[in-house]
């Protein structure tokens, strides 16, 4: 099949990572984070669900995950970790070297094997931005022995 007869899910994520579905609020956390386990990329850069077979894309404002809180784990010498809480419910270690700044001013970084861009919420962008370091008016996060540049892009894909 390809790309384009894709049909649309009638599902809308707007950019706090809420779900709608025709319009409505979608509430119930078992279907989102259903959908969440079953979306891929196409090729085209859509949003994808692809569920026992029937394939439909999801119109998303900014990106389908968002990161809602960051903690800070330290560790033995070299294995400290953020933490990141996401908008499906689940948690995973921070990748530093996928962060980087977006229009506005906001936080992304990708997540799920570096498969999706998520964008951090105000709360999560500020437990996060407690670590962050300024030399010569360039931005860095340091974690293990490394500083990871927080740089400018343009497109969060």
């Amino acid at each position: 099949m390809a790309g384009t007869d894709i049909p649309p899910c009638l599902i809308y994520i707007d950019k706090q990572g809420r779900w709608y579905h025709k319009g409505v609020e979608m509430i119930h956390r078992e279907f989102i984070r259903l959908f969440y386990q079953h979306m891929e990329l196409d090729s085209q850069g859509r949003y994808v669900i692809n569920w026992r077979g029937d394939r439909c894309y999801v119109e998303v404002e900014d990106t389908p995950f968002v990161v809602r809180r960051t903690t800070f784990e330290q560790g033995d010498e070299d294995n400290s970790r953020f933490i990141l809480f996401l908008s499906d419910d689940s948690q995973e270690d921070l990748s530093p070297e996928t962060l980087f700044i977006g229009d506005s001013h906001v936080l992304y970084c990708k997540v799920k094997n570096r498969t999706f861009p998520a964008r951090f919420d105000r709360p999560a962008y500020y437990q996060l931005a407690e670590y962050v370091e300024e030399e010569n008016h360039l931005y860095f996060l340091p974690l293990n022995g490394k500083k990871y540049r927080l740089e400018q892009k343009e497109d969060p894909v």
